[in-house]
């Protein structure tokens, strides 16, 4: 790792192609939604100038198609007219104004269409969409080609300053490219030289079309960890065809979407596929952009320091903090909101058709929405509980200019985050806390750790406004034997491992997946990228068919049970781009999962439980318990009957206004997502 305070070579400027970009960083594309109505376009130039405010040097949007066949939705973003390019020039004219360059994605879904107007390379269906494709006839791959250049025509019209060519991530252009979707005969397929010649003439015919003046990014797939998926020797030849072509860069995707390998989640070490970029900057000349799991500054500057990279380009963490670059490139690290790589907010909600934001930082794709203005009358205002909900709202308030008195009963920030940060691949969870306490400190507000508030001590220090935000206690459950030796609650079990080498866990929500992948869990955290790669079956063999090979999991430190009441798989309300991940990664692992269990009791001999009309004894050592939680609001119920009664003149004393918030207000499916967010807009109300 650099030494250098400043990250001198994130810092440095890159003539690309045409442009001359102000440093190294790239904000890659990422889908939110708003890219979808022309009403929302206000909304993504704000979303898009915040974060080129913030010192990024290249943003890329979200992919728009070349054509109604190339939609991912019904009536999702396309650029196929002038009416539509016009539309976006104050969009570049705002992003070009805050001294950052812009380019435009070009996506077609191919066969990840959600439509019945679907086409791939050859007919066939996608594990990710109910549409069969149909295979396009040859005339169709001339118009699909042509569409590509007349959107890159149109992108130039409506101001950007270059298009990126979606050739990645399994879209239709890695559809083509890859044996395992393409199956034609003609000039477009058969061998590996005719399913490179659409993603090359598409590039060519871009820059012909375009000329020298403007920038042609193309998006490659340097993994595709699908099985029949290019194999090393096909993608470097196919990066020096792009480059013969005439692309000025090309970045890097790892994956299919249909992969069974995790790429972004939060239990991928940082930079795990940097390998794979450094191995592509070796067969071209044109700058070449890193990818993937990377949201620290170090990290980034080390990729480029020791030449794995030109660029680095990342989507989330622009989300999580639009002035990552300006933080980092100032030496400040430690301000810098981290993204977590949980996914929840962003993602999931573009898997549901739902507007992305970021669970560390609501106000992302709401900035016209969720305004935290200065104040114009500055008020004291109390904070009681620094879970998620507590910390969020007590910094936005601090930012807001009010006097912030931050109250915690124990001896630590984070609540329910402080016990997440301790599960394997959920390290990052740690970077929140640690931005919050910078907050804390650089907006002046008072924490008071080891402090039970009280309704008497609020009173007493007369504040203008109290905010509940006690969080919640674990829920336990009316089994016989529950107060057996061998019960500790999940919070006792993370805080200090069972020896033990047999243990059930009752609830299998996401605590319960938490705490069942916290047990199982050997070897070093986080887990070094070498043995990661050996659980998920990723090979840097150049001869691999997509990057795989047999998986070698560790091996369990303990036998586990996860067990849950409801009928149906465990773990079927987790998110939808991790709970997978989830779920393979206890299998890989031995967890027996039970469902449509009745719990009997608890004694020496085990856990006693009913699976249908069968009984079973679970001989183990230990019984967690994560049956959901427990709202904390006494200290709410409090202040709400003593505010009532001075509001009605029936008892002496100031008024002061009042929230609840976080789990206080609602412990049912715990979710830090809606608590940060919640928090926040109370805090813009205050």
């Amino acid at each position: 790792m650099t030494d250098t305070p400043a990250y001198h070579h994130l810092g440095e400027p890159l003539q690309l192609g045409p442009l001359r970009l102000r440093n190294r960083l790239v904000m890659g594309s990422m889908h939110t939604g708003l890219e979808n109505r022309a009403r929302d376009v206000g909304k993504l130039t704000a979303y898009f100038a915040e974060r080129a405010r913030g010192g990024v040097g290249l943003i890329v949007t979200g992919g728009y198609a070349p054509n109604t066949e190339g939609w991912l939705s019904p009536f999702a973003s396309t650029m196929s007219s002038s009416s539509t390019a016009r539309r976006h020039r104050p969009l570049t004219a705002a992003v070009r104004g805050e001294g950052a360059a812009i380019a435009l994605q070009l996506l077609h879904a191919g066969r990840y269409g959600y439509h019945p107007f679907v086409v791939s390379a050859s007919s066939g269906k996608s594990p990710i969409s109910m549409f069969r494709a149909r295979g396009l006839s040859g005339r169709g791959v001339r118009r699909t080609i042509d569409a590509f250049v007349r959107s890159a025509a149109l992108a130039r019209e409506a101001g950007y300053d270059g298009v990126e060519i979606m050739g990645s991530e399994g879209y239709l252009i890695n559809q083509f490219l890859a044996e395992r979707t393409n199956r034609r005969t003609d000039a477009w397929g058969g061998d590996a030289a005719r399913r490179r010649a659409f993603a090359v003439e598409i590039v060519r015919r871009t820059r012909a079309e375009l000329g020298p003046d403007f920038l042609v990014m193309y998006r490659m797939s340097v993994l595709d960890l699908v099985e029949r998926g290019q194999t090393w020797a096909e993608t470097a030849d196919l990066a020096r065809e792009i480059e013969a072509a005439g692309a000025s860069v090309i970045t890097t995707g790892i994956g299919w979407h249909e992969a069974r390998v995790p790429t972004i989640v939060s239990s991928v070490p940082r930079a795990a596929f940097a390998w794979a970029t450094r191995r592509l900057k070796d067969v071209v000349t044109i700058p070449v952009a890193a990818s993937n799991r990377i949201n620290d500054p170090e990290v980034a500057e080390h990729v480029l320091a020791t030449g794995g990279a030109d660029l680095i380009q990342m989507s989330r963490p622009f989300l999580a903090d639009p002035a990552w670059a300006a933080k980092a490139l100032a030496g400040r690290p430690e301000s810098i909101n981290t993204c977590i790589a949980c996914n929840q907010a962003c993602l999931d909600h573009i898997f549901v058709n739902r507007r992305a934001t970021c669970l560390v930082n609501p106000r992302a794709c709401f900035e016209t929405e969720l305004v935290l203005a200065p104040t114009v009358s500055r008020k004291k205002v109390a904070v009681v509980g620094a879970g998620p909900a507590g910390l969020a709202c007590a910094v936005a308030t601090a930012e807001r200019g009010h006097e912030v008195h931050l109250f915690e009963a124990s001896d630590a920030l984070g609540g329910q985050f402080d016990l997440a940060r301790r599960i394997p691949g959920k390290e990052e969870f740690a970077e929140t806390l640690r931005y919050y306490r910078y907050e804390l400190d650089r907006l002046g507000a008072v924490l008071h750790l080891g402090t039970t508030a009280t309704a008497e001590s609020l009173l007493a220090q007369r504040f203008d406004h109290i905010v509940v935000a006690t969080g919640v206690t674990p829920r336990v459950p009316a089994i016989a034997g529950i107060e057996h030796p061998k019960v500790l609650r999940y919070d006792e079990a993370l805080r200090n491992p069972p020896p033990g080498r047999r243990v059930a866990v009752v609830g299998a929500g996401g605590i319960g997946v938490d705490v069942a992948e916290f047990l199982t869990h050997t070897g070093p955290v986080p887990v070094p990228v070498g043995a990661w790669q050996a659980e998920w079956g990723v090979d840097d063999d150049p001869l691999s068919a997509g990057g795989l090979t047999t998986r070698t999991p560790e091996v369990a430190a303990r036998e586990v049970y996860l067990l849950q009441r409801s009928p149906g798989r465990i773990g079927a309300k987790l998110g939808k781009t991790s709970g997978w991940v989830h779920r393979a990664a206890l299998k890989q692992r031995g967890v027996v999962e039970l469902s449509g269990v009745t719990y009997e009791r608890i004694d020496d001999d085990g856990l006693h439980v009913r699976v249908g009309e069968e009984a079973r004894v679970l001989d183990v050592d230990h019984v967690v318990i994560c049956a959901g939680q427990e709202a904390r609001r006494t200290l709410f119920d409090e202040l709400d009957e003593i505010g009532y009664d001075i509001a009605h003149g029936q008892r002496p004393g100031q008024s002061f206004g009042l929230d609840l918030i976080g789990g206080a207000r609602r412990a049912a499916e715990l979710d830090a997502k809606r608590a940060i967010a919640h928090g926040t807009r109370v805090a813009s109300r205050i």
